[in-house]
């Protein structure tokens, strides 16, 4: 699994200087300044190919909008949210918007748009915002780790470039929305088996997703997509959701994407492009977010969902992920399909017992004990449904837009404020500022308000460290090791330029469970030069059916 997270980002005392050169602007600056000798590897978009669909199909480029575009190099796909009438245009006659809409080249300092960290992780421009997506991770509890050292990348980012002369001063905000009717992503990816249905990943994550937001939402002041009406709610991202099922990110976005890209053996794999999370603060939302997700899909990959969970299927799925995060009292019920209505937390609740009961079925049938992290995701998502239900005030510490309501309501109160008043906007807009001077949530952490899992010391090692149990592990430290040997790398594939050979030499990458610390790390130790690894590498035996790396 992993997390990529669009950053907001705005000038200090600029708010009009252009997003998108500002973002590459950060992103250059940590390039150059923030990895120990530069960087020189650029991503390789070779196998990059975002418009094959899960439902057995692929996008002709030609009717692609130009958003969906990501994987042109040097040219960073448009934001959808920033295109006039965008939701108002048709598939059939996205051709002739691709030619009017993709801006025209401006002249601008020489920046590094993409770039591959020493931790693993890619960090670029998307979409106009600075984007760190973390290297891949293999438990909920890794995935908190390096999903906070990309906050703090950002933070650096934003430093390093403040102190270079005539260069902007920005702020970067870990949120989804800009209040004026745009919204960024946080997206979760998570390896899927192929042999899983995709039917089945619409049919049982549908129902989860809508309801996941009661204690893995981040908040947000106003509702509609430009907050057209005051008040609060708690996802940033529903107002957002405007189909069930389909292959955009940036417009009529879905509750379920069918990006079929999955970066890695597509015959083995599948990975599931969640787009409707948000981007969480909280470490605590974070790990739950992610951890019940993927105890969901490992059950998919079993073949024997029981019928509980069938039986969840919505009436309007759409119109449920709006109700759900407008019902600050969690007792909305929501109409299922066959008649009968339950409210956000029943479904979980069901979720999270149907899941209790399988993962306890597996350890008997197996004589394998349950890990540890499985065992606490689900008794801390068990023990916050029951309590969001019983006593919401006391699950501020780990759920999100609980701990955000309470700050912007105290100040609404003492303040005598409505909902609208600019100063609750800004208050909400503090809240996700990655500067600790600055920040709400960073103040609150410092101040021990809410409960963090993963250790400060743990987080500045994952900035520069990679994962040692994923193929991120040879992708992270070939990076640090032979900065100087690498020409591209995505995550797939290394692409080596070593000094005196006449051509790359391109890497496979394709199993995500291989070029582990156990792997290959020896290897590594072993060789001080990217010359004499790869000569070892060739030499490696491949396992049964599959490459050396």
């Amino acid at each position: 699994m992993g997390i990529e997270t669009e950053y907001g980002i705005l000038g200090i005392g600029n708010p009009g200087a252009n997003p998108m050169l500002m973002s590459a602007q950060v992103v250059t600056a940590y390039a150059n300044e923030g990895i120990h000798g530069g960087s020189r590897a650029r991503w390789d978009y070779q196998d990059e190919d975002p418009l094959r669909d899960a439902r057995g199909w692929r996008l002709d480029r030609t009717s692609a909008h130009p958003s969906q575009l990501t994987d042109e190099p040097g040219r960073p796909a448009p934001d959808g949210d920033g295109v006039a009438g965008a939701q108002d245009v048709d598939d059939a006659n996205w051709a002739g918007v691709t030619q009017r809409r993709r801006p025209a080249p401006q002249p601008e300092p020489a920046t590094v748009a993409n770039v591959i960290l020493p931790n693993g992780a890619r960090y670029y421009v998307d979409h106009a915002h600075p984007e760190y997506s973390s290297p891949e991770v293999t438990n909920p509890l890794d995935a908190v780790l390096w999903d906070r050292a990309g906050e703090e990348v950002l933070l650096r980012s934003a430093r390093l470039l403040a102190q270079i002369p005539g260069m902007p001063q920005v702020a970067l905000y870990k949120n989804n929305t800009d209040g004026k009717g745009a919204s960024y992503g946080t997206h979760e990816n998570y390896l899927v088996d192929r042999d899983v249905p995709f039917d089945d990943i619409i049919d049982h994550l549908t129902p989860f997703l809508v309801t996941r937001p009661v204690f893995c939402g981040a908040g947000r002041l106003g509702r509609g997509q430009r907050g057209e009406q005051s008040g609060y709610q708690i996802s940033q991202r529903a107002d957002f959701i405007e189909n069930e099922v389909g292959l955009e990110t940036t417009l009529r976005r879905p509750i379920i994407n069918t990006r079929d890209e999955p970066h890695a053996d597509a015959s083995r794999y599948r990975r599931l492009h969640v787009i409707v999370g948000d981007a969480n603060m909280h470490e605590v939302s974070t790990y739950l977010k992610v951890g019940s997700t993927s105890l969901l899909l490992w059950l998919l990959e079993q073949g024997q969902v029981p019928l509980e969970l069938g039986a969840l299927r919505l009436a309007d799925p759409v119109g449920a992920a709006h109700a759900v995060s407008h019902d600050l009292s969690l007792g909305e019920p929501l109409d299922l399909a066959d008649g009968r209505r339950l409210t956000a937390l029943q479904i979980q609740r069901v979720y999270v017992d149907v899941l209790t009961a399988a993962v306890a079925a597996n350890a008997e049938r197996t004589g394998t004990p349950v890990d540890e992290q499985t065992a606490d995701v689900l008794a801390r998502w068990s023990s916050l449904i029951t309590r969001l239900a019983d006593a919401p005030g006391s699950c501020a510490r780990e759920v999100e837009w609980l701990a955000k309501l309470r700050v912007l309501d105290g100040m609404r109160t003492r303040d005598d404020l409505p909902w609208d008043h600019p100063r609750l906007a800004a208050l909400d807009l503090q809240w996700s500022d990655l500067r600790p001077e600055r920040g709400i949530y960073a103040k609150m952490a410092a101040a021990g308000a809410v409960e963090r899992l993963v250790d400060p010391a743990a987080v500045e090692r994952a900035i520069t460290h990679p994962p040692q149990d994923t193929r991120a592990y040879f992708r992270g430290e070939s990076i640090r090791r032979f900065p100087d040997a690498i020409s591209a790398a995505n995550w797939d594939a290394i692409v080596f330029d070593v000094p005196g050979q006449a051509h790359l030499q391109r890497v496979p990458t394709t199993d995500p469970l291989r070029g582990t610390r156990r792997h290959v790390g020896d290897l590594l130790d072993a060789h001080h030069d990217a010359g004499s690894l790869l000569r070892a590498l060739t030499a490696v035996p491949p396992p049964e059916g599959g490459s050396a790396t």
